[in-house]
């Protein structure tokens, strides 16, 4: 389990907030599902544009219908490593079951380079992968520099 603020603190930590969109597709959005969780990310957001240059475009908005990304926009750093991607289709052949696979969203996460290499070695064995597969991930996250862990707030 996560708190909210420290979901905030994710959030912010993983993009750059003062890219202005250039369509609504890709903008960067904050959904909130009560007066608590509006404030909280209202705080954050002013606490972060306090401490830089430049305009925050994210917007925070009320939760709606959620709807998931197209089939092809799932588990993008994954699908740039066809090796990886055919393992885990051949283990998930249904896109459902690939979509909401655990193993391939954190596998994805390393892919694209987020993560630390402690937590790696660690869940290496549990993503299902192939010994091939298992160090193609590994030379993937090495280069792609893996990133140390989000610092979050200790509030919650």
């Amino acid at each position: 389990m996560i708190s909210y603020r420290d979901l905030l603190d994710v959030f912010w930590y993983s993009h750059t907030p003062t890219t202005m969109p250039w369509s609504d597709q890709y903008k960067s959005v904050i959904f909130y599902h009560n007066d608590e969780q509006k404030a909280l990310a209202e705080e954050s957001r002013d606490n972060l544009q306090a401490s830089m240059n430049g305009q925050i475009f994210t917007e925070i908005v009320p939760a709606g219908i959620f709807y998931p990304a197209e089939d092809y926009h799932q588990k993008y750093y994954l699908r740039g490593i066809p090796r990886l991607e055919a393992e885990f289709e051949a283990k998930y052949p249904d896109i459902n079951d690939f979509t909401l696979s655990t193993a391939v969203a954190r596998a994805n996460g390393y892919a694209g380079g987020f993560g630390t290499p402690e937590v790696l070695q660690e869940e290496l064995g549990l993503l299902g992968l192939s010994p091939e597969g298992e160090e193609i991930i590994k030379q993937i996250a090495e280069r792609r520099g893996i990133i140390p862990a989000c610092p979050v707030s200790t509030a919650s």
